[in-house]
């Protein structure tokens, strides 16, 4: 039996964020009383925290955190501010905003308050995205976090040829002049997308950089930044988080679908998996043509029964491979 706790947790700027823990009670009493090969195939229970992306609430996680649940695992889903059971913002956000903010109020709460030992992450889309730029910002946490999968996840490489330029510059235009993607109408989600959280990801993709919408050259002395990275900048002055990825040394397991055109397409997910330069890590693409038995979308890469059936148990060695 499936238990679903829930959390608020408040960030520095004053929303509750929603951190639903997810375990599977049978398989956490076997652990609790001893009988630890009942529970898992790991000798210790491993944390993981899963996080969605844009249009998006918990339940894009629910179903893989239940399964890696059932493994005896203790599962965390970070809800963004907005979405799901989080606190409707006072002010206009971006993804930016969710990685400074919600991420940090998530990440102290597990470790501070809960004192977890460890923890893995497991991303949908813009929930990796939000993470890169968390740890980038906040790289204390890199020896804390044992290993990382991604599915579908790219910030800056979904031009990959002339028609995807044309269909993102008509989303962007689109997104402005209405105020906000209509996600329940275009059955993309749950969640309606405002133009101000979308534009910063337009804009890195139609100018294929990574580039911060607040962290300027001005005040990077005195940011958090300052003492643990050394900061190059762009032209503008922004800074530039592409130039920084490589110093995020967890081992990621990034997941990427043939099906997916539009918004995370393999060559995307590919140049953001590169940026990284981590030679442990690992990229797969699923398709058909490589044996698969979908070519996949956005959304079922992660949340189908074929996803279920053949990528989910090759998350959950990748998580024992680095459990600790």
């Amino acid at each position: 039996m499936f238990m679903k706790t829930l959390n608020l947790v408040e960030t520095k700027d004053g929303e509750q964020i929603a951190v639903w823990q997810v375990i599977d009670s049978v398989k956490d009493n076997n652990a609790t009383n001893g009988n630890i090969a009942a529970a898992s195939s790991v000798a210790k229970t491993q944390n993981i925290l899963l996080t969605h992306g844009t249009f998006s609430d918990k339940h894009t996680c629910l179903k893989i955190a239940e399964y890696l649940a059932s493994y005896g695992h203790h599962c965390y889903i970070m809800e963004w501010r907005g979405h799901g059971h989080s606190s409707v913002p006072k002010d206009k956000f971006n993804f930016e905003t969710v990685a400074t903010y919600d991420f940090e109020a998530t990440f102290g709460y597990l470790f501070d308050e809960l004192e977890l030992d460890n923890l893995h992450c497991v991303t949908h889309s813009g929930g990796g995205v939000g993470l890169t730029m968390f740890l980038v910002q906040n790289p204390r946490y890199i020896d804390k976090i044992n290993s990382i999968t991604m599915f579908a996840c790219q910030a800056f490489g979904a031009v990959v040829n002339v028609k995807n330029h044309l269909k993102i510059l008509t989303a962007k235009l689109f997104t402005r002049l209405f105020g906000y993607i209509p996600a329940k109408k275009l059955k993309m989600g749950p969640i309606n997308e405002s133009y101000y959280t979308m534009n910063q990801w337009f804009d890195w993709n139609l100018q294929k950089n990574f580039n911060s919408s607040f962290i300027k050259q001005s005040n990077i002395e005195q940011s958090k930044l300052a003492k643990n990275i050394i900061v190059d900048v762009t032209n503008d002055g922004s800074f530039d988080y592409r130039q920084h990825m490589p110093m995020i040394t967890i081992p990621i397991y990034a997941i990427s679908a043939r099906g997916d055109k539009f918004i995370s397409p393999t060559g995307g997910c590919k140049l953001f998996f590169d940026a990284f330069n981590n030679p442990t890590n690992v990229f797969r693409e699923y398709s058909i043509s490589n044996g698969d038995l979908d070519d996949y979308t956005h959304s079922r890469i992660m949340i189908s029964r074929n996803a279920a059936k053949e990528i989910w148990p090759t998350v959950v060695a990748w998580i024992e491979k680095y459990a600790k």
